[in-house]
Order: C-alpha cells, then sequence, then structure tokens
C-alpha cells in the first residue's frame, strides 16, 4: 500500500507540471517471479521510477518500453518470460521461471479515470474495493483497454466498462472477487474473440493501535509505517504520549483506558498491541478489547503475566470463550531470539502479518509447495 502512496503522490507532482507519465503493471503470471500481480511502477518522461515490478531485473527494459508508450501515447502489453535463461530481447539471466505479462499505460490528465486517478479512488476510503483491468493477450500490440472500472465495498463505482464487454459478467466476478477476498484473473467471450481480464482485490491497510509509549514502541512504530500500515499511538502519560516521538503515527492520543475505543474506528484489520509496562492499563484495555471482532491482540510481557490478566477478568465475570481467546498473543511476537526493542518490535510485526495471511511463519527453507499460491493475491 505504502508503494502506491508513492506512485501516487508522484503522479500528483507530475500532473502539476504536465510531465508525461505511463504507469506499468503486472496483470498476469505464470509460473514465479519476484514481484505478483498487481505490482507497479509509474515511470516519467525524465527516466525517474516509482514503485518496482521486479527485483531490479526488468525495470532497465521497462523504461525502454515506458519511454515508447509515450511517444505512441497508447496503451501497450510486453511479456518477460524469466524462465528463458538464454532471452536475448531482456539481455540478462533471470531464472525467475515466470511468464510475467506487464501492462504499460499512458496516462491522460485529461481522463477523470485513467489508471491513477481510480487507484486514488480505491485507496481514499478505509474500504475494500476492486479494480478491473482488460488487456488483449492475442494482439498485444493493439492498444489496450487496461484499468477501466472500479467498485467499492459501498458499491459505489468509478469508471466504465467498455460496451463490448457484458456489464453483469464483470460485476458477478467482482461479488466474487470480493468475497473471497482474493483477485483472479479471469476470460471475456467477445464476437468469438478472448480478452482477459484482472480483478484484483484491493484490501485495507492494517490500522496498528500500539498501546504504550515508551521509548520501545518507536521501533514498532517505524517499522509498521515502513509496511505501510496506519499506526495509531495511545498512552495515558502525556510525558510519553507526544507527536514529536512519534512522528510518523497517523495519532497519538493521550486518554486513560475506558475512553480509548471512543476515539478510534475498529474494522476487521485493526490489530493492538499492548505494551505500556503498566499493568492495570493494559488489563483494562484486555477487558474492553476481548469481546471486538478484531484479529489480532498481541500482550506484551510473560505468559504468566497475561495468564494474571485472564484469571483476573475470569473473577471479574467476563466469559473467556475460546473464540474471544483465538485472537489474543500473548507473549506477543515470534520466536526469532529477539532481545532488543528493535528486534522485538519485527517479531511482533511478522508474526501480526503471519496471523492476517493465515500463515505459520515457518522457514522457507523448509516449505514443499510454492511459496505463492496460485492465487494472484
Amino acid at each position: 500500500m505504502k508503494e502506491l502512496v508513492e506512485i501516487i503522490k508522484a503522479y500528483e507532482a507530475a500532473k502539476l507540471c504536465s510531465k508525461h507519465s505511463v504507469l506499468a503493471t503486472i496483470v498476469h503470471l505464470d509460473g514465479s517471479s519476484y514481484r505478483r500481480p498487481g505490482a507497479r511502477m509509474l515511470v516519467l518522461e525524465d527516466g525517474l521510477m516509482i514503485g518496482a515490478i521486479s527485483g531490479g531485473c526488468l525495470e532497465g527494459d521497462a523504461l525502454k518500453k515506458a519511454l515508447l508508450t509515450f511517444t505512441e501515447k497508447k496503451s501497450r502489453l510486453i511479456t518477460y518470460d524469466t524462465s528463458d535463461e538464454d532471452d536475448s530481447s531482456i539481455g540478462v539471466q533471470l531464472g525467475c521461471e515466470g511468464v510475467i505479462q506487464v501492462l504499460f499505460e499512458y496516462l491522460d490528465y485529461d481522463n477523470p479515470s485513467n489508471a491513477v486517478e481510480l487507484l486514488k479512488t480505491a485507496i481514499a476510503k478505509r474500504q475494500p474495493s476492486v479494480l478491473v483491468t482488460l488487456y488483449d493477450l492475442s494482439n498485444k500490440k493493439a492498444d489496450q483497454i487496461g484499468a477501466c472500472f472500479l467498485q467499492e465495498e459501498n458499491g459505489t463505482v468509478s469508471g466504465a466498462v467498455p460496451v463490448s464487454v457484458n456489464r453483469d459478467t464483470i460485476i458477478s466476478h467482482i461479488t466474487d472477487v470480493f468475497q473471497t477476498g482474493c483477485s483472479k484473473f479471469t476470460e471475456y467471450s467477445i464476437n468469438g474473440k478472448l480478452l482477459q481480464g484482472f480483478i484484483e482485490f484491493f484490501q485495507m491497510p492494517v490500522s496498528l493501535v500500539v498501546v504504550g509509549a515508551g521509548n520501545d514502541a518507536i521501533p514498532l512504530m517505524q517499522i509498521a509505517d515502513i509496511l505501510g500500515w496506519e499506526v495509531t499511538v495511545v498512552d495515558g502519560r502525556k510525558t510519553h504520549a507526544k507527536t514529536d516521538r512519534f512522528i510518523n503515527a497517523c495519532q497519538v492520543l493521550v486518554s486513560k483506558p475506558a475512553a480509548v475505543l471512543e476515539q478510534l474506528t475498529i474494522d476487521r484489520r485493526s490489530c493492538f498491541v499492548l505494551m505500556t509496562h503498566n499493568y492495570q492499563y493494559d488489563l483494562q484495555m484486555l477487558k474492553a478489547l476481548l469481546p471486538l471482532d478484531i484479529p489480532y491482540i498481541g500482550v506484551l510481557g510473560p505468559k504468566k503475566k497475561l495468564q494474571k490478566m485472564l484469571d483476573q477478568l475470569a473473577s471479574e465475570g467476563l466469559n473467556l470463550k475460546d473464540e474471544l481467546l483465538t485472537k489474543l498473543y500473548g507473549p506477543t511476537g515470534l520466536d526469532i531470539g529477539a532481545e532488543t526493542p528493535e528486534e522485538i518490535a519485527s517479531s511482533i510485526v511478522s508474526e501480526i502479518q503471519a496471523v492476517l495471511h493465515q500463515k505459520n511463519a515457518q522457514m522457507l527453507k523448509w516449505k514443499t509447495e510454492s511459496i505463492h499460491s496460485n492465487n494472484p493475491s
């Protein structure tokens, strides 16, 4: 998400000074690749590139293709076969074992529904959305349709489905993607000819609420910010909860536990880490959080501390059903030998990432199946 925000910022700056720009997007992948479908890179006419569609191996050739797109002022589709070690069209042996389809879209600033304008809409609100991108694999040199239609979870739509494509069919595919939360590839038959579609799911960013504004909360906020998560820091101490200590946080609150939740917007991507080092403060926050439908509550400190908190809540009449405790992680973080605040922060962020993606956080060395599923998400 953060990469997308940076692309939009660069696009807005280029638009202000009428500097031509092209958006390169991976729209399909057969096999493996460093970046997945949905990875994007903005290329400006002066050669500046924001974002990435590979680990750096495709960017040089992509720049050349983008410059040609500037000249033609039309969208085009390029295939990169990274499984071919003798592929002279790229000039390097990539060895990723994948066939990558990259769509280069010329961005017409007069078009309010160009690809980046649709992306801006997709991330403007805190809700999921689905973007439809259409392209023709059988005629890559033709002017491609590209990103054309966006639907937000609340039903708001932007852009338009081309007349030649059945809108009801596309809407049904969008509905499927909203239900599964996973992007998909599909095909549409138009006058006996196949048109490919990338129906892309945009998830809300993680909202991380760090309860505790001690020095050990700073690296946790910083790592989360690098990932593009929205970070809120909460503490009851005015001396600690200061914006100049957490300059990248979206919000810094000085609050008693009872008033915290009424100042926040809580949804299914909200995660909490309790690390005030104040037993009573963490206890009251845990009591308020356990009944909520959220995916992750981490509690810093030893397991015996957490068990003491749970025993106390049970004695106060809180029914600690299994479904309440499944979201509770204490001690918070993965077992990676973390000792310093920075190491502990990385272990906590990694655990949250694993939980949200329903992964077991094993070493990739021991993974027997493909690292990525066949799903484009």
